[in-house]
């Protein structure tokens, strides 16, 4: 049976350094471990929590509560074809490694994702996203634990209902379900995309086309422009891109000629939220101990010592400067606990 610690700092799980505590901490590497826990948490009447890398999270209190950390590792080809290989993953395996993995390997679909912080658990919650490409692309399907009835579930991609930095598992079964594997049904014949910012220059710099150089380019760039969380405190975006109608795209662009955007159906633009809080004089602003990186104003920075709180707090004021500048409400990528 797994060990239940009792009285935990979270402050190592999670890529804020905010240092709170769990009542009770249980890391689980196996399907029975997560059980445990489960009944635990069952016989005494406690909330369960989930923590994976903690990327993308932001604590704002102590919890009183069983924290669960799906630990889940390994890697396994369970089918090959001339064209394709779907692999089934561990959730607790580092999001990276896998990339890292798939690269090696000669499976394409994930490259664009190099570098992100946080396990692969996670991936399918957030449906992260980076230069073009979401984790949905990749996803064949999510196995994961009920919770309530403790029962085995599967879940195809499109039963993920997937979304911009959104899924299933954020909305309906948030806080429901322990995701224990993913699946990915990788290329052997990939098909590049190259096409966000200057993700393609940078590609050709290393020599051109390969799924190893599109990584080192993702990397390289990612690397220049944000923080490392073992450096200073932070959960990468902070805000989603807001999408706006194109009425109010084009109120915005009469004062701002050059706004940065992407249009993503006929009546609907997309805005990066980095730029709306640069414009707003967010960028590189210090309140506290936690402040906006001053390289990418989309990232928030724990400087040391500041509370999950306070942190909020910048979030907070951030979003009403932009709504009263823009009319735009920005939403929170990471999630708050």
């Amino acid at each position: 049976m797994p060990v239940i610690k009792k009285n935990v700092s979270l402050k190592p799980y999670n890529t804020f350094g905010v240092d709170v505590s769990a009542s009770y901490f249980v890391k689980a590497n196996t399907l029975e471990k997560i059980l445990y826990a489960i009944n635990f948490a069952s016989y005494n009447q406690l909330p369960i929590f989930i923590i994976g890398g903690g990327s993308n999270m932001l604590l704002t209190k102590n919890l009183n509560g069983v924290m669960v950390n799906p630990f889940i590792q390994g890697l396994t080809l369970t089918e090959e074809t001339d064209s394709d290989a779907i692999v089934k993953v561990g959730a607790g395996m580092t999001w990276d490694a896998l990339v890292n993995i798939a690269v090696d390997h000669g499976w394409g679909g994930i490259e664009n994702l190099s570098n992100i912080p946080g396990s692969v658990g996670a991936a399918p919650i957030q449906n992260i996203g980076a230069y073009g490409v979401e984790a949905k692309d990749a996803i064949f399907k999510v196995e994961a634990i009920e919770i309530k009835t403790r029962k085995s579930l599967e879940f195809s991609n499109s039963e993920c209902r997937f979304g911009y930095r959104d899924s299933i598992f954020k909305q309906e079964l948030r806080g429901k379900v322990i995701v224990t594997h993913v699946w990915f049904k990788l290329s052997k014949k990939p098909e590049y995309q190259l096409a966000y910012g200057n993700l393609k220059e940078e590609v050709e710099k290393l020599g051109g086309v390969s799924l190893k150089n599109i990584r080192q380019a993702v990397i390289n760039i990612r690397s220049a422009k944000l923080p490392d969380p073992a450096v200073i405190g932070n959960a990468g975006s902070f805000f989603k891109n807001p999408v706006v109608e194109d009425v109010l795209f084009q109120k915005i662009q009469q004062d701002y000629p050059d706004v940065p955007h992407f249009s993503v159906s006929e009546s609907h633009v997309k805005i990066p939220a980095g730029w709306l809080i640069e414009q707003c004089g967010w960028k590189g602003k210090r309140v506290g101990s936690c402040g906006v990186h001053d390289k990418q104003a989309l990232v928030l920075v724990n400087y040391g010592g500041a509370t999950g709180e306070e942190i909020l707090t910048l979030a907070r004021s951030i979003q009403q400067s932009v709504y009263d500048r823009f009319h735009i409400n920005l939403d929170m990528e990471v999630n708050i606990c």
